[in-house]
Parts: structure tokens; sequence; C-alpha cells
């Protein structure tokens, strides 16, 4: 069964061409030109990856994304003809996975899709497992309480839904638990990519981690800023 890619796109030729290029992989694509048809889909259809654009002529994909978090959780890239690091953070912020500036070559949006895809099919798989034939491995660090066998995250009790990148990023946290780690290592480590400098994504996902912990901006319990280094979480 092929994989299902919703495209988003009012630049006809631009969403054409992505079609173009994910059916040649074997994907099934769900193209639309504006965000209300795309909403609709969404209700009727289970994506397994969705490619928003920003500007939509009637509502904006940071919306669209949001509605998708919602309710689902898999991958989000975000297609934008700005280069404003804002907009960038906002998207990451709200949930999307990925950011991808136009123009771009469509082979390199092909190689993003399999790169997300691949992630979030491991963090599945690792889920429905339910641990079966796995060590339990798990970090409890006063009450956060993650375990990669289940990819279950709760704190206090109460379940916390992360998507694969934020559960990836808390983990290597948890796992390197007294370290300071470098936003570089943290991005190559998780990305699988090569960090060039002002990426923001790091900061993005860690600031949307804090958002769901209920961390005090200022006085964060769990994940603290070493400014000018990197993250960390306290033994």
């Amino acid at each position: 069964m092929s994989e299902k890619i919703l495209i988003v796109d009012d630049e006809k030729e631009i969403a054409d061409l992505i079609e173009v290029y994910l059916k040649n992989d074997g994907y099934t694509v769900y193209k639309f030109y504006n965000g209300l048809d795309a909403l609709g889909c969404i209700e009727t259809q289970k994506m397994d990856l969705a490619i928003l654009d920003v500007m939509l002529p009637d509502i904006d994909g940071f919306r669209i994304c949001q509605k998708i978090r919602e309710q689902y959780f898999y991958p989000i890239i975000m297609l934008t003809a700005k280069v404003e690091d804002t907009d960038k953070i906002m998207g990451l912020t709200i949930g999307a996975d990925d950011y991808i500036t136009k123009p771009f070559n469509p082979l390199e949006v092909v190689a993003r899709v399999k790169t997300q895809l691949r992630r979030y099919v491991r963090y599945n798989n690792a889920a429905n497992t339910g641990g079966k034939d796995a060590p339990i491995a798990e970090h409890d660090v006063r009450g956060l309480i993650i375990n990669k066998s289940t990819h279950k995250c709760t704190l206090y009790g109460k379940e916390i839904t992360l998507t694969p990148i934020e559960f990836s990023v808390l983990w290597y946290l948890c796992e390197n638990r007294g370290k300071v780690i470098p936003s570089e290592e943290l991005f190559e480590t998780v990305w699988g990519e090569k960090y060039l400098d002002n990426n923001n994504t790091v900061m993005a996902h860690i600031g949307r981690l804090r958002e769901k912990l209920k961390e005090p901006a200022k006085k964060p319990k769990f994940i603290k800023t070493v400014w000018g280094v990197g993250y960390t979480i306290e033994k």
C-alpha cells in the first residue's frame, strides 16, 4: 500500500510538479489549490504526510497545520516563498516537522518526504510493538517519565502527546541527562542532517516541548538553556 501524501499549494505549476515527482516514486497524492478543500479531505482521508504552502488564497498553511495537529501526528512539511526566520519558527512551533523555501529542486522535496516518512514509520513500529521483545528503556526525571519501548511520555501521571521529532529530542536530552548538548549535536542526531549556522529548528522544537511540559519561560524545570552552548536536563 502506497503512502498517502497531501499537497496544498495555490501555485498550480508547483503543486502539479511535486505531484508528478511523488507519483513517480509510487506515492498516492491528494492535491489541492486552496485550504478549505484540503481541510475537507483531511476530515475524510487518513494521510501519511502533508506538504503545505504557507500563503494560500483562503486560509494559510499555518492554520491547516494546527488543524491537522489537533488530531494527527503524521509529518508536515511547510513550503514558503519567504525566508524570514520568524515564519520558519512559527511553522515549527505549531507542529511542522520540516520547512522548504521556494524555489526548490523537486528532488529535494522527494528526499525530505522519504526522510520524514522513514522517521515516522520507525516511531510507529516501536510504539505498536508495545515494547515486546525489547528491553525496557525509561527515564524518570522528577515526575517526567519517557519510555522508548512504548514511545510514551507522561508528566505527573498524565500522558503528553509528542510528535516523533519532539519525542526524539526529549529522549536524547534525557539519555544524556546532566550533560549540556549543543544545538548542532542535537540537530544532527535527531534530524540526521548537517547543521547550518542560524538554524532555528532546534530552538523551535525546544519551545514547543516546553509548552507541552508547561514549563515557565524564565525558569524551566526540565529543559534548561545554557546560553551560547546548548540545552540540558539536569540530574
